[in-house]
């Protein structure tokens, strides 16, 4: 099967690698943003200091530079001339320019706002008196925000988390400056797609074009469901 040819110079194995790649880096940067979203989201939500706007600015401006600024950030970032960089190279030999956790960085941070903002949210419209008195019936700090806080902000999380992934999955720009498009390592399907049309191979940009439709389609339609249900 993986030897079947699908246009004049693609195996169904080369096909299938920058697929599985975008799914690889879109799960892992969903994680991160998973997490550090919700930690982030939930704090801002619920205090207020001098400074908040800033920060918050901040946290969203992914959302608003053009996807090569964002890339070109990272590469300085991550860079061998930037103590970060000198510190990924001193610890593991080597740069992570050009790699695949290159292209999970920058899907990270062009995802994070989506779940950021759906996040704080979904935490602004959990009412406090029942977080309050939960606290007072005895549940601790952890017990109201996994027992209480969460599944009351389900619905939002939810929400944020499958537009961050749908975001992670079609990053092209930032990808492409601090990744590369690299055959097998580094080529997502936005960046396959782009090489596709480049060489005019229509056919082949086509069935990566009708595969991430399919993905959003339905990650979009289960939000829609989602958002009916509650």
């Amino acid at each position: 099967m993986n030897m079947v040819l699908l246009s004049s110079n693609i195996t169904a194995q080369e096909f299938l690698t920058p697929v599985l790649l975008s799914l690889r880096v879109a799960f892992i940067a969903l994680v991160i943003v998973l997490i550090f979203g919700i930690i982030i989201a939930r704090f801002m939500a619920r205090n207020d200091f001098r400074g908040k706007i800033v920060i918050e600015t901040f946290l969203m401006m992914p959302l608003v530079l053009p996807p090569t600024v964002v890339g070109f950030l990272l590469l300085v970032f991550f860079g061998n001339s930037s103590v970060v960089g000198e510190a990924i190279a001193w610890l593991y030999g080597d740069t992570i320019i050009f790699t695949w956790y290159a292209a999970v960085a920058a899907s990270t941070v062009v995802a994070f706002p989506l779940m950021y903002q759906a996040a704080k949210g979904g935490f602004l419209n959990v009412n406090e008196d029942i977080e309050n008195a939960a606290r007072v019936d005895g549940a601790n700090r952890w017990q109201v925000f996994f027992r209480i806080t969460l599944p009351l902000a389900r619905t939002a999380l939810i929400t944020g988390a499958l537009l961050s992934f749908a975001r992670a999955l079609g990053e092209f720009g930032a990808t492409i400056i601090i990744a590369g498009n690299i055959p097998g390592r580094t080529q997502t399907l936005p960046t396959a797609i782009y090489v596709a049309l480049q060489s005019g191979n229509m056919r082949l940009a086509w069935a990566w074009v009708i595969v991430i439709v399919i993905l959003s389609f339905f990650m979009l339609m289960f939000i829609r469901v989602k958002a009916n249900e509650s």
